[in-house]
């Protein structure tokens, strides 16, 4: 049993009942459309696969996704780019993030390092996260003079509520595994040499269930999930539009690359 590696900086491999996906763009693994739709094709063509009941999000280097790649995007076949935007073909960014909740198979995401920005959307968009106490967890927009998307405006609420949510999103903080662990941004710490081992036995546990049962319930439980979050980006979309015509986010992308404290001026 074998499904062919949708893109070649994704991977995919099946041991008994348990599926790795891993990102290779290291050391970073900065995202655009095309891997986030390899990912999303890794998993739906899981789905098909009778004998695997979990999958493992993993990704290669020191982050587990440090984000969008907003300057020199690598080139997409299909012709779309790695910012977000309003378009509505079916290579959208935001698209196929959605297409990564509506598959069927339980995901639990390996987080070693820097879930930054979209990078955390990736990881939230799984059913857990187990994280090494050096991983980070950011929703960085505001610190860009942007607005979040990815669907967070749905899928960080539901983990953390409604005031550690706005906090996070308000500030921009950087995150640790033991605070994250203790808020609900994760569901384990293992240490970073043993952090795929636990992702992969939190799968196992999974996969010792009825398969057909598990599907049902979380079929249940994400009930209207990948709906929400594709009326949250819709919105989400129309905020970025205005803010990336602004002067602070010129300021904050600016800051960020120079590694400087932006000058916010409100225009």
């Amino acid at each position: 049993m074998s499904v062919p590696n949708p893109a070649p900086d994704v991977s995919v491999d099946i041991d008994g009942h348990i599926a790795t996906v891993e990102i290779h763009r290291p050391p970073h693994n900065y995202f655009d459309v095309a891997l986030i739709r390899a990912i999303a094709g890794a998993y739906h063509a899981l789905d098909e696969e009778p004998d695997v009941r979990a999958i493992v999000l993993a990704s290669e280097g020191r982050s587990f996704c440090a984000g969008a790649q907003l300057a020199a995007p690598a080139p997409d076949p299909e012709g779309d780019d790695a910012e977000p935007s309003r378009r509505t073909g079916s290579g959208h960014l935001y698209q196929e993030a959605v297409r990564l909740l509506e598959a069927e198979t339980p995901v639990v995401a390996a987080v070693q390092g820097a879930a930054i920005g979209g990078g955390l959307g990736l990881a939230l968009s799984a059913d857990f996260r187990v994280a090494a106490p050096e991983a980070r967890f950011a929703a960085n927009f505001a610190r860009l003079g942007f607005h979040h998307g990815f669907g967070l405006t749905v899928t960080l609420p539901a983990l953390v509520g409604q005031q550690k949510a706005l906090n996070l999103l308000y500030t921009g903080r950087r995150v640790k595994g033991e605070e994250a662990l203790e808020i609900g941004l994760c569901d384990a710490l293992a240490p970073i040499e043993e952090l795929r081992d636990a992702a992969r036995e939190m799968a196992a546990e999974i996969a010792g269930s009825a398969p057909l049962a598990v599907r049902s319930i979380r079929r249940t439980m994400r009930r209207g999930l990948a709906e929400r979050v594709r009326i949250a980006t819709d919105h989400e979309l129309v905020e970025q539009d205005w803010l990336r015509e602004t002067n602070d986010f010129r300021e904050g992308v600016r800051a960020t690359a120079e590694r400087r404290t932006p000058d916010f001026t409100g225009t």
